[in-house]
């Protein structure tokens, strides 16, 4: 089966794969040897296999996940951004540089764009609203929500 955005292969997943890659998601830096010894497989098979999901895109990257509070970062915000049509691309682009963005989608509806960024306090957060997101050319309606509390988040897929 093809996948119509990259025109590559999918990559087929056997039961092996979604071990290891239901392994590497609890813990990211299990070693080749532990996870063979688990599955019954040489480290050699397991690298391997680990390469070809990597290589095919499967395994976009190896990360961790730091808890936000515990760096000084206490505000988490969600954004529902209104933009003109024409303007979509550039306001992306533009708001991909943020590194308070950490996440940026485009949703269906009329070019509509859903972020998540995080913020130290509310003067950061309302700074970065008037400052750059209230000037970025094409932005023409913006919907701020506050996070409350953190019921579940998740980093990847699990299969």
């Amino acid at each position: 089966m093809m996948n119509s955005k990259s025109a590559m292969p999918e990559f087929a997943l056997d039961d092996l794969n979604r071990r290891m890659l239901e392994m590497l998601h609890q813990n990211g830096r299990l070693s080749y040897t532990d996870i063979g010894r688990e599955l019954g497989l040489s480290r050699v098979a397991v690298q391997n296999r680990v390469s070809a999901m990597v290589e095919s895109q499967v395994i976009e990257r190896f990360t961790i996940v730091v808890n936000p509070s515990k760096v000084g970062i206490h505000v988490s915000a969600f954004f529902h951004v209104e933009v003109e049509p024409a303007q979509v691309e550039f306001v992306a682009m533009s708001l991909v540089n943020e590194t308070s963005v950490t996440s940026l989608y485009h949703m269906t509806g009329p070019s509509t764009l859903h972020m998540h960024a995080v913020f130290h306090d509310n003067d950061e957060l309302e700074s970065f609203l008037h400052d750059k997101l209230y000037a970025l050319d094409g932005v023409t309606h913006v919907e701020c929500q506050l996070l409350l509390k953190r019921y579940k988040s998740r980093i990847g897929l699990m299969l």
